[in-house]
């Protein structure tokens, strides 16, 4: 099919050998295949044919690429190219860096429900990269991406709960956002957990549990 010009099948074995399924890994044949369907306008293609530039498999690293494609799949509404668009703007990645168009191509993205669109929507609000600080958009977005299981949005969360940032200080919540992360192995949260038990913060002082939380 693929070699009929059938772009699904292009893309599907770009994906085959991009990660060695069926066949050795090899991201030169992955990138000839996915430029194949990416031409004829598949979005995934385009996505994975700029992600190859972003991070040089199959080819050498080339920013300015990179974008051109994610750019042709994210105005077909790809999310994850949309997302990476946003990343691109906000570290200069083959453009000036531009906070106002990474918002853009972020929220883009957040909308369909990416998380880590999501979670660095959050951060941006957290930060005031760009915007003001605003800890209310902030904590709304952390807590879309932590509904995904977002580890470092659960994580945050906790943080913002503990600090009184965009929402009233508790605990107890706290304690329930760094344990969703550090379930996930977040050293920072479960750091801060035993912190938490050390400290008597939301939870009875218990040294055994905040060794048990410091060891891991």
């Amino acid at each position: 099919a693929a070699e009929q010009g059938y772009a699904p099948a292009q893309h599907d074995l770009g994906i085959m050998y991009c990660h060695g399924m069926g066949v050795d890994v090899n991201y030169k044949k992955a990138f000839e295949w996915y430029q194949k369907a990416a031409k004829q306008g598949h979005a995934g293609a385009q996505y994975n044919l700029g992600s190859m530039y972003e991070d040089g498999q199959g080819v050498d690293v080339n920013y300015k690429k990179a974008i051109e494609w994610f750019e042709k799949a994210a105005k077909q509404g790809h999310a994850y190219a949309q997302c990476n668009l946003g990343a691109m703007y906000y570290n200069g990645h083959g453009v000036d860096v531009n906070y106002k168009k990474a918002i853009e191509w972020y929220e883009k993205a957040a909308k369909q429900d990416h998380a880590l669109a999501q979670y660095s929507l959050g951060g941006i609000y957290h930060q005031g990269t760009g915007v003001d600080v605003n800890y209310k958009k902030a904590f709304e977005w952390f807590e879309k991406a932590a509904e995904q299981g977002h580890a470092t949005a659960h994580y945050n969360l906790g943080v913002m709960y503990r600090d009184g940032h965009g929402v009233d200080v508790n605990y107890k919540k706290a304690m329930e956002r760094y344990e969703k992360a550090a379930e996930q192995g977040h050293a920072e949260a479960q750091y801060n957990l035993g912190v938490m038990y050390h400290q008597g913060h939301g939870v009875d002082v218990n040294y055994k549990k905040a060794f048990e939380w410091w060891e891991k």
